[in-house]
């Protein structure tokens, strides 16, 4: 399993959350953005810089992901199109995207999207509280212990 971040908007929280359970399990981690990121000295952690451009680091995220593999990311649209490859794909708040509720989502994101479209001022999501990161880590923990030869 390679886990992969959509990390241009991933918080610094969630990150450490993710460093921490790829060193401890030896497991590779990706952050994929469009700028420069610091990650921790480790060989199973690493940042991946691509060009500046609209969804290119969805893009690459959506080439290389495969079957088995573990995408963390808020973003709806991508989220959709790895589900769709069999890809395990959880937000930074905890909830798992599946075939059975990624639909839903992206009916209420175009939703709301239209409605910003239209003129209508919808405040964004709130700021990750703890009970988010604890989510998050529980979430990832389950995840994880799925994986043949952790559980």
């Amino acid at each position: 399993m390679h886990i992969w971040v959509d990390a241009d908007a991933c918080p610094a929280a969630i990150k450490d959350i993710l460093f921490r359970a790829a060193d401890r399990l030896k497991l590779p981690l990706t952050l994929v953005a469009n700028r420069l990121l610091r990650v921790p000295p480790s060989p199973h952690i690493r940042a991946l810089q691509v060009p500046m451009g609209f969804d290119v680091a969805d893009n690459h995220i959506i080439e290389v992901a495969t079957r088995g593999d573990l995408v963390i990311t808020a973003d709806i649209p991508l989220a959709a199109a790895l589900v769709d490859k069999g890809v395990r794909v959880l937000n930074p708040r905890g909830e798992r995207y599946s075939t059975e509720n990624i639909g839903e989502r992206l009916a209420m994101r175009d939703f709301m999207e239209g409605m910003r479209g239209a003129g209508s001022e919808i405040g964004g999501p709130s700021a990750l509280s703890q009970a988010d990161r604890q989510a998050f880590a529980r979430q990832l923990d389950r995840l994880l212990a799925q994986q043949p030869g952790n559980g």
